[in-house]
């Protein structure tokens, strides 16, 4: 059986990333494509790697024909997707890729992202995304909200080892490497080659990132208690990617052991041996997770270390993964792809 799906803002990163893994989907057929800036156009002169695939054109959400979808995935900038859903009709399945809907309380929304929440409604049936842990109710939503791509590495990395106590809950450090390509399609001074090729800098210093906004609800709620990490991203100039290296105090061979048994049957999560520690070269295009627990030289702490593909397993792989679960299919089908190198 095929089932139809729409994507909704198709003109960004993560929407072509949707076309790209959707193409070679075998139950899956793209029947609509959204991209308001672009409306009209081909999606071949948008983006030309795409020119093999027979796809629809561009169009506005307003000009868009539902009739006969089954899930759209919304891939639409943050605080844009909230009225969109909130108008489209309610027998559709929808995965969202953006903010607005991954934080329960409209109260840290409006924190994180600086307005109300405008759909409150919505929000209390949307289910956080993070497959392999919600992978239940993922089943039997109608809205599933997608994670961020740095909130989805340090939760890999994480939650089995807040779930279990091995690790101090009040000694948390994530210094993360994301790759430019988590900041969208967008112009920006500061992302033209000249500004960030050569360099790397630190951002959203000391606690701003709204990504911890998603550390906070998470890490607290398998706690049962308020745990607050530290975190401190730094862009880099690559494509894709985010490697994340994290400081804890704890047993270095139990954490691991505990990170083995935790994903020992998650088919796109994998933990290499003890003492390796993953690459971004190594997870490129795919919807694969690795992670490396390495003993610190300082006896009882560790360092845990995370990559994946931030357009890939921490968005639009991520996405297709739940929307295989929404539709009755099996969870990994058009996602075990080999990761592409060099």
């Amino acid at each position: 059986m095929t089932h139809n799906v729409a994507i909704l803002g198709a003109s960004g990163y993560t929407g072509a990333e949707l076309v790209r893994l959707i193409a070679t989907h075998p139950s899956l057929a793209i029947t609509g494509l959204s991209g308001n800036s672009k409306a009209g156009m081909a999606m071949a002169d948008v983006f030309p790697h795409l020119r093999h695939l027979d796809l629809p054109r561009l169009t506005t959400i307003e000009d868009m024909d539902l009739s006969g979808v089954d899930l759209v995935f919304c891939a639409l900038p943050h605080a844009t997707s909230q009225a969109v859903i909130k108008a489209l009709p309610s027998n559709l399945k929808i995965v969202d890729l953006s903010a607005d809907f991954r934080l329960r309380d409209p109260a840290a929304y409006e924190k994180w992202y600086g307005k109300p929440h405008a759909a409150p409604e919505l929000q209390k049936e949307a289910v956080y995304g993070l497959t392999e842990f919600y992978r239940d109710q993922i089943r039997t939503a109608r809205l599933v909200a997608g994670t961020g791509c740095n909130a989805a590495t340090g939760q890999y990395a994480l939650r089995p080892l807040i779930a279990t106590g091995v690790i101090d809950l009040d000694d948390i450090n994530i210094n993360l490497l994301a790759a430019v390509s988590g900041a969208g399609r967008a112009l920006k001074e500061n992302l033209l080659h000249a500004e960030l090729s050569e360099g790397a800098h630190a951002y959203a210093v000391g606690g701003t990132h709204r990504h911890l906004g998603e550390f906070d609800q998470e890490f607290s709620a398998i706690a049962g208690r308020d745990v607050r990490v530290q975190f401190t991203p730094h862009l880099i100039p690559a494509n894709r990617g985010i490697l994340a290296t994290i400081s804890v105090k704890g047993d270095a061979a139990t954490i691991h052991q505990t990170l083995s048994d935790a994903y020992a049957k998650e088919p796109f999560i994998e933990v290499l041996p003890m003492g390796q520690h993953p690459s971004i070269k190594h997870i490129r295009a795919s919807n694969f997770c690795h992670i490396g627990v390495v003993a610190d030289r300082i006896a009882g702490r560790a360092q845990v270390i995370a990559s994946l593909d931030n357009l890939t397993k921490g968005s639009s792989g991520q996405a297709l993964q739940n929307a295989n679960l929404m539709l009755g299919l099996p969870e990994t089908e058009g996602l075990m792809m080999a990761p592409v190198f060099p």
